[in-house]
């Protein structure tokens, strides 16, 4: 049931776009892919500003509620485009998503928040590789701001017995080096792939238990020299250590990093830490908590759910399968947290 209440945001649009278009890959999802990812590139033109920003928030009335969104939204949009401008069904999409990204270019290295220029990042090495050979002088000089930035952070807060980019461990942790891995990939820079494996397998080390991905929890995350928060756990955190995992076997070639992604979508079903599905009925649960799943289903642990399963769908038989089990259901809901 949809909590309208809570209108709309672009933080979830994006990420339904990426969904979208990476399922109007399958024949089986196609048609609905295309309808709703249409729906998602016309929220996102509405949503950018004169500047090449994005509103964030808007009523079910549909009234933009903010001035400007969050910096991770902003994110998250370029992130988006840039997905959809390599991989669109149509060609008019690619233009469209071409446009707008090209319009919020001066903003990404504006961005003062580590994931929020991560996302943008995610976005940007798409969008690279929809050009070809082609240059791409603006791309390639944002692109190196933020792995050279990444690389500053890194240095300033690593040591012997902390190997990361911040002195916390907070949200959507492996979007960090996959960042440097795909930036690393598409500039052929090596000191960005090579921090980008150091720092995922630093996490790797962090989450992993006996094969089994337990990810940092939000109540209290992981602050560096003390205890880690073990609950709640998150959706999001499967789906960028799925994503981080394929981008390391993607730079290196060694296959031992699809085991690594196949523990981060096994956590949706139950080899987690509470022994508990998150999946159910086509929806995804919004957290794990010590006591069990929490039975809300946002649009956020939905479409993480999707996106991972949509990652390995193209080598994995299995998760193509419930790719397709899914996808009718799924994408039927309204985008916003549910009750």
């Amino acid at each position: 049931m949809p909590n309208r209440a809570t209108g709309y945001c672009t933080d979830d649009v994006a990420r339904a776009l990426v969904v979208a278009v990476a399922a109007s890959d399958h024949q089986c999802c196609r048609e609905r892919a295309l309808e709703l990812g249409s729906r998602y590139l016309a929220f996102l033109l509405d949503a950018q500003l004169p500047d090449g920003r994005f509103h964030n928030f808007m009523s079910y009335a549909r009234g933009w509620l903010d001035e400007c969104g969050t910096e991770d939204s902003i994110g998250r949009a370029v992130w988006a485009l840039g997905y959809t401008q390599r991989f669109a069904p149509l060609a008019g999409w690619s233009l469209v998503a071409r446009r707008l990204l090209s319009a919020a270019l001066p903003n990404v290295t504006r961005l003062s928040f580590i994931r929020s220029r991560a996302y943008a990042a995610l976005g940007l090495t798409q969008a690279r590789a929809a050009l070809g050979g082609a240059d791409s002088p603006q791309i390639d000089a944002a692109l190196r701001a933020i792995g050279d930035d990444l690389l500053a952070r890194h240095a300033a807060h690593a040591a012997a017995d902390w190997d990361w980019f911040e002195d916390e461990m907070t949200y959507d942790n492996a979007r960090l080096p996959e960042a440097l891995l795909r930036i690393g990939t598409v500039l052929d820079n090596r000191a960005f792939v090579a921090l980008g494996l150091r720092t995922l397998a630093f996490y790797e080390s962090v989450v992993m238990e006996d094969g089994m991905f337990v990810p940092v929890g939000n109540a209290g995350w992981y602050r560096r020299g003390g205890t880690r928060a073990r609950f709640d756990q998150q959706p999001l955190e499967a789906a960028s250590l799925v994503d981080a995992a394929l981008a390391a076997e993607a730079a290196t070639g060694d296959s031992r990093y699809r085991a690594l992604a196949d523990a981060g979508f096994q956590w949706f079903f139950g080899r987690n830490s509470g022994n508990a599905a998150l999946v159910h009925g086509g929806g995804c649960c919004d957290g794990l908590e010590p006591s069990g799943p929490n039975r809300n289903m946002g649009a956020e642990s939905t479409l993480a759910y999707l996106g991972a399963a949509l990652a390995l769908a193209p080598a994995d038989a299995v998760a193509l399968r419930i790719a397709r089990k899914v996808a009718t259901r799924s994408f039927s809901a309204e985008l916003g947290p549910n009750v």
